[in-house]
């Protein structure tokens, strides 16, 4: 009796203890499979895909650099660590190399691309810029490529300079400079609108002998061969300065401006150009219904210029000196 007792006694416990141990590597089984994934292959595979996939398995990805590959396009994994198949914890680091693509590459053609979009071809595919030479083409806008060096279609190695000849645009048309010296400012400036050319710095001087508002200094000088669109700076007569009599504190002072447009049916695109001190700045620029009168403050503690434009087209110029 004692004996069959003790049997079933033994039969209990070797079952409590396998039934245990299966416990336990079951739950180590279940464990284990969540801490831990199995490392994809990678290799060939685009890095955007890589690393969304290893985000998704609960890994760090590590770019170690990047190299050039024969075989492996751009932008794709040439290696990876731990290999393929290797058993590892979540949260832990692979570590890829990414592709640069082959180091031989064909030269792109680049004639007649804008300089700007040159130089985005040059970084997409590792080049660099080297010498830019410029001449006038007729044919071609400015900025536009006319040839390279090496050319289209050429075996290059990545890494390698791209000499560029650029384009000027059309020859401008060449003027003889007209003599301004004399000229009251208002004619001064149509004369040299009339002629194609632009005005540059305009500044006044005092002279006791020459007309008030005269232009009495040009640059380039009357005679002279100018290109069309090229400033035309001159110096302008203005009246005999007076002395400050002194006081407390300067006075900020100002002119009124006032200019109506002419009525119609159209809105008028009205600009007002100020020039003091060597700077050009806009007071009004905006579409303006016919009838509406602007009101505008001219500073005068200093020599200015106001040039009003009227559809773009210069109507009217007015000087207004210091007080």
């Amino acid at each position: 009796m004692i004996g069959r007792i003790l049997k079933i006694a033994v039969y209990c416990i070797v079952f409590a203890f396998i039934a245990g141990l299966s416990a336990y590597f079951t739950l180590s089984l279940v464990i284990k499979s969540e801490d831990t994934v199995i490392v994809p292959d990678f290799i060939g595979k685009d890095v955007v895909y890589v690393l969304e996939y290893l985000t998704e398995l609960g890994l760090n990805t590590k770019v170690r650099g990047s190299e050039y590959s024969l075989d492996i396009p751009k932008h794709h994994v040439i290696y990876q660590e731990p290999e393929p198949g290797i058993e590892i914890k979540k949260g832990r680091d692979v570590k890829i190399i990414i592709s640069k693509g082959t180091q031989m590459i064909l030269m792109p053609n680049l004639s007649g691309l804008p300089l700007r979009q040159a130089r985005i071809i040059f970084e997409e595919n590792d080049l660099c810029q080297g010498r830019v030479s410029n001449t006038y083409n007729l044919s071609l806008q400015k900025d536009a490529i006319i040839a390279q060096v090496p050319e289209p279609g050429i075996q290059i190695q990545r890494g390698d300079c791209v000499d560029l000849l650029v384009s000027l645009g059309q020859r401008p048309s060449a003027y003889k400079m007209p003599d301004l010296i004399g000229l009251p400012l208002e004619d001064a400036l149509v004369m040299i609108e009339k002629s194609n050319l632009i005005h540059g710095d305009i500044q006044t001087l005092y002279s006791a002998d020459k007309p008030r508002r005269s232009v009495i200094k040009q640059e380039p000088s009357g005679g002279y061969r100018v290109l069309e669109q090229s400033p035309v700076n001159i110096v302008v007569n203005r009246k005999k300065p007076e002395r400050s009599e002194g006081g407390f504190g300067t006075v900020q002072k100002g002119s009124l401006f006032r200019y109506r447009i002419d009525n119609g049916f159209l809105k008028r695109h009205i600009r007002i150009q100020l020039k003091r001190k060597g700077f050009t700045s806009d007071l009004f620029d905006d579409f303006v219904r016919p009838g509406k009168e602007i009101w505008l403050i001219i500073p005068t503690d200093e020599d200015a210029l106001v040039f009003l434009y009227e559809d773009e087209k210069l109507i009217r110029t007015m000087v207004y000196e210091a007080w």
